[in-house]
């Protein structure tokens, strides 16, 4: 491995000098990428996407990471909660990538402890080891319900619940050390998916693959964005490697080709060839009927998803378009084929994961029930 890139706070320069091949720009020599959370399902995909462009790359995780790609990795277990853990993972590496993160389901202690002291842990190091840059993966629930659609990076922010507020301060930790000189794109991903995302989706590739009728909350004519994982690693390489004074912001990131809910979900009953139709029912009744399975935990739905699922939800993703280059392949009925592609593929191996994680099938409580409704 080439020589380390150790830029001093004030000036950082580019994380590396190379050609470029297909829009991308490859690395005359190898850096070294400490991905936070690489065990999990954005990891993962993050993991191949660097290595397939020359990057050497580790990753901080309390998983062990038993991927193919294991001996092409340095693993460190542990926990960004763990200030000493987190500045050895940091140590060797160049810059890194926070995607760890607590999931809604989780308690609101540990939601707080990961998302933001964990947050504050990583950036520190960084910003103590004098690391060219920090990518941050936060999320557009930091715009709360919005009143207004496209949400734009300079809208009003109001982190709504454990999962929402977190995120909130977990930005505002960003903002704090990058205002010490750290170079610090903050990424603002609608709700992604591809190859090894299951939970909630779980739900919608069973139902297909039984050939029932999928229900959505209302008539599911509202516009709602998801984003393909391999987009999201476009723009976090790009805010890896483009100037450090165009990264340096807040950008949302989400597909730019994208229709209403009935239409994206029906994609996959019909690629599941099965006669299963998305079919809309009341949401007032439905979503008392959540709230209740919820707090007796008899659903893997959190209030985030079904208070919000039946209204407009789509970003404007000009800005990463324009300061960085992003161009997503990727519309939602590509993102979620993919993903059910993926699923089909790996179905007898993730009905044995256990967790609740992006990557395993939550346990669907009364929903398992619900579904012979349909």
């Amino acid at each position: 491995m080439g020589k380390l890139h150790r830029p001093s706070a004030a000036a950082p320069p580019r994380l590396h000098e190379g050609c470029t091949r297909g829009g991308y720009e490859i690395p005359m020599r190898t850096e070294r990428i400490l991905i936070t959370g690489g065990a999990g399902f954005l990891g993962i995909n993050l993991v191949r996407y660097l290595l397939a462009r020359g990057f050497a790359v580790s990753i901080l995780d309390p998983c062990e990471f038993s991927y193919p790609e294991r001996d092409r990795v340095a693993a460190i277990l542990g926990d960004v909660r763990d200030r000493e853990t987190v500045r050895r993972a940091a140590r060797d590496a160049s810059a890194i990538v926070h995607a760890a993160a607590a999931l809604p389901l989780c308690s609101a202690a540990d939601i707080h402890a990961i998302d933001v002291d964990g947050t504050r842990n990583v950036a520190a190091a960084a910003l103590e080891l004098g690391l060219s840059r920090f990518v941050h993966i936060s999320s557009t629930a930091v715009y709360g319900v919005p009143d207004h659609h496209p949400l734009r990076e300079d809208d009003r922010l109001d982190g709504i619940g454990p999962y929402g507020r977190a995120k909130l301060q977990a930005e505002m930790v960003c903002l704090e050390h990058r205002a010490r000189g750290l170079t610090l794109p903050i990424l603002r991903p609608k709700s992604f998916v591809g190859p090894e995302r299951l939970g909630v989706f779980a739900t919608l590739y069973e139902w297909a693959l039984e050939g029932r009728d999928f229900p959505v909350l209302g008539r599911g004519d509202n516009r709602y964005q998801l984003l393909d994982v391999e987009d999201l690693c476009q723009a976090i390489h790009l805010a890896l490697t483009r100037e450090a004074d165009v990264v340096n912001d807040t950008f949302n990131v989400g597909a730019r080709d994208f229709s209403t809910l009935r239409d994206d979900f029906q994609a996959v009953l019909d690629r599941a060839g099965r006669g299963g139709r998305v079919v809309g029912v009341p949401a007032a009744p439905a979503v008392t009927a959540l709230r209740l399975l919820e707090r007796m935990r008899l659903s893997p739905l959190y209030a985030w998803v079904y208070e919000t699922v039946t209204q407009d939800s789509f970003v404007s993703i000009e800005r990463a378009e324009q300061r960085l280059g992003f161009r997503p392949a990727h519309s939602n009925r590509d993102a979620l084929v993919r993903n059910f592609d993926w699923y089909v593929a790996n179905r007898a191996a993730v009905a044995r994961a256990p967790g609740v994680t992006h990557r395993t099938r939550w346990r669907q409580g009364a929903l398992d029930v619900i579904k012979h409704v349909f």
